[in-house]
């Protein structure tokens, strides 16, 4: 079975990728965004001598994109993509991918925005982009691999092909990545998950020469060019913006609002409410343009219900009984997991019980699940309430 394998796993293979042929003979396609990360890949695989060839994917308008740096996809980032493949001698393509992506993330980010929820988009393009019609095109391109720059290990287990974080916990990416399917991670390979630090990457980089060897990380959501997300939702969306009342949490109106594109659950500032004492977003009813305010004890949850749950567990999400079982989550990517309880309520559903108080959690973000006491991930799924 071709699985990604890093350096910790012990298997027959005569190449790095865990291939049973030469390098030579081995052709990967690398998905290069035009950063660091994605083009060490590719440089260290071209300097083992393995077939490499570049994709880079347009996502969304060029001329809006050229303007923006530090930002995946964008245009000066697909020059950056070009000019190593050039340097280095290897083939590299880029392909449009506009359409797909405003229908499959973009328009999906602003309706989920428009019913009061919080999206995380750069999941939905891992999924139904990067490792659903990329992995694709690589398949016909005769690849035997895909190869990208997330900060992620894919290991061999007992029952096939397992995801875990990377051994950087501070870069892993595993959060983002919990919706990748057990046949995607057997094409998938994740060469920078046993690095030990961003600065090892960077080395790498100046190895081998990268001119983008010191170019700063990406920060923002890819197609929001400013920053701001309600910019965007109004351009796509122009009535959108249509002004409600607060209310508190007895029902009365205390407030209006500039349109519920504006807020999110756990927010303090730029409600325009002034005196006494501080107040939060507790939850938004799009349906009737309301936003409901309250103290920061309203926020606190230990109780959370997930739907499509994409479980890469070793036995079937249902099958643990009704008793359900424990688990580590993660409710942000940039928190720490936490103990909790699972409790499937069907194979999609399922009910999570935290360990810990939580504040501000919001629909739309990710529940991601991990194994007690250890690095694997074993899915996750999106919260509704």
């Amino acid at each position: 079975m071709n699985i990604a394998l890093n350096k910790n796993i012990k298997a027959e293979s005569v190449n790095s990728l865990g291939f049973n042929k030469r390098p030579e003979e081995t052709r990967v396609v690398v998905a290069m965004s035009g950063g660091v990360d994605s083009s060490v890949v590719a440089a260290k695989l071209k300097y083992e001598k393995y077939d490499v060839i570049g994709i880079t994917l347009q996502l969304y308008d060029h001329g809006q994109a050229i303007k923006k740096n530090g930002a995946c996809c964008a245009g000066i980032d697909i020059h950056d993509a070009r000019r190593i493949a050039e340097n280095l001698g290897f083939p590299h393509y880029v392909l449009n991918y506009e359409s797909r992506f405003k229908e499959s993330v973009i328009d999906e980010f602003a309706e989920s925005y428009l019913a009061g929820n919080t999206p995380v988009p750069c999941i939905k393009c891992n999924e139904k982009i990067k490792f659903a019609d990329l992995l694709e095109t690589a398949k016909e391109l005769k690849a035997d691999c895909l190869a990208t720059g997330h900060y992620v290990r894919c290991i061999l287990g007992s029952d096939g092909a397992e995801l875990h974080q990377a051994f950087d916990k501070n870069k892993d990416q595993s959060y983002f990545l919990f919706r990748t399917t057990r046949e995607q991670l057997n094409f998938l390979r994740f060469p920078l998950g046993d690095m030990e630090s961003k600065e090892e990457t960077r080395l790498l980089a100046e190895k081998f020469q990268l001119k983008v060897a010191h170019k700063p990380d990406s920060q923002d959501i890819c197609f929001v060019p400013n920053g701001s997300y309600s910019d965007v939702i109004k351009k796509l969306r122009p009535d959108s913006d249509k002004p409600g009342n607060i209310i508190n949490l007895s029902g009365e109106i205390i407030g209006t609002h500039k349109g519920v594109i504006n807020y999110t659950v756990g927010q303090r500032r730029g409600l325009g409410i002034g005196g006494g004492e501080p107040l939060y977003v507790v939850k938004i009813n799009a349906t009737n343009r309301t936003i409901i305010v309250g103290p920061k004890e309203a926020l606190i949850t230990r109780n959370i219900t997930i739907k499509e749950v994409n479980w890469l567990g070793s036995k079937k999400f249902i099958s643990a009984a009704n008793n359900g079982w424990n688990i580590e989550v993660k409710v942000r990517s940039t928190q720490p997991a936490i103990p909790a309880f699972v409790i499937p309520l069907t194979e999609t559903d399922a009910n999570i019980v935290l360990s810990c108080d939580e504040l501000g959690i919001s629909p739309g973000q990710a529940c991601v699940f991990y194994e007690v006491g250890t690095s694997r991930v074993l899915g996750g799924g999106w919260i509704t309430n």
